[in-house]
């Protein structure tokens, strides 16, 4: 089985979220107790996926290495691509060319959170064919890119923010692609927004019969913080769960200590290395009760 990567799409203008990315990303915004960014990042990690290729601009990038540098304390391999500037979520993988090499990809934009069982995610990755993405349940499917399916729960139409949508479905912005999808990106025509389109790319399978929707239950929740409200809604709803659990979402050192991507003696290393805070006295104790 070939491995997969994966990348963080952690760029773009964030115009919409002025003035609070006027001075970087909006993935290095806090939601609630920690940057945004930290939420996809631990996703992945809870998939298994130790090579991360993190996206964004010029100016950005050097406070993602200053948080992250190469991932070698976290069991990973970090590394950093720069995009000239924001021109569609399919040209992730043409700038990640090199570093997918010959293998599959995994893509989630850097403003996506996912909490909940998140094993529908690693069973996608190991199970891939060709493509997989995910169609999730949402009263307002205008706003998103919709799935419709058949009698028989086969995807045969998407459609990026239609007026009249053919279902409720909507595209979270997780996806998982062979190797493929690099040319498949190449080949894509830029469209009236002047981007390669995500959605365009996923039809390229689609028109194959290749394409795999997984329908995503109700025990997982999706958060979309594109906008002052719903990052506000977002951290609101995180703050929620950690205070009434007492355990943390989108802890990226915890995450990998679960996962096994470092033992008892990196996670005491990395805690060593850390201010006094609540998040060091987070770690300490949940190494304590893991111990």
């Amino acid at each position: 089985m070939k491995r997969t990567k994966g990348i963080i799409l952690a760029g773009g203008a964030g115009t919409r979220m002025y003035p609070m990315t006027s001075l970087y990303s909006k993935q290095l915004i806090a939601m609630y107790d920690k940057p945004m960014i930290y939420y996809p990042l631990s996703t992945m990690i809870l998939a298994g996926v130790k090579d991360i290729l993190i996206i964004s601009n010029d100016e950005t990038i050097p406070h993602y290495k200053r948080l992250f540098d190469d991932g070698k304390h976290l069991g990973m391999n970090i590394e950093y691509a720069v995009q000239p500037e924001p021109k569609g979520i399919a040209q992730a993988f043409t700038i990640g060319e090199k570093f997918i090499g010959t293998d599959n990809a995994v893509l989630i934009l850097g403003d996506n959170i996912f909490y909940g069982y998140l094993n529908f995610l690693r069973e996608a990755i190991e199970n891939n064919k060709a493509a997989t993405v995910f169609g999730y349940f949402v009263k307002d499917p205008e706003r998103y890119g919709v799935v419709e399916f058949d009698e028989k729960g086969k995807a045969v139409s998407i459609e990026e923010k239609p007026k009249k949508p053919k279902s409720n479905y909507a595209v979270p912005g997780i996806y998982v692609f062979d190797n493929s999808c690099i040319q498949r990106a190449k080949d894509l025509q830029p469209s009236k927004r002047g981007e390669l389109e995500i959605t365009d790319l996923i039809k390229t399978y689609l028109d194959e019969d290749s394409l795999q929707v997984q329908k995503i239950g109700r025990g997982i929740a999706w958060l979309d913080s594109g906008t002052p409200d719903s990052l506000l809604d977002a951290g609101t709803f995180i703050a929620s769960i950690e205070q009434r659990q007492g355990l943390k979402i989108g802890c990226i050192e915890e995450a990998a200590y679960k996962a096994g991507f470092i033992d008892k003696k990196g996670m005491k290393k990395i805690i060593r290395n850390m201010p006094d805070s609540y998040y060091r006295a987070y770690l300490e104790k949940a190494l304590e009760h893991r111990e």
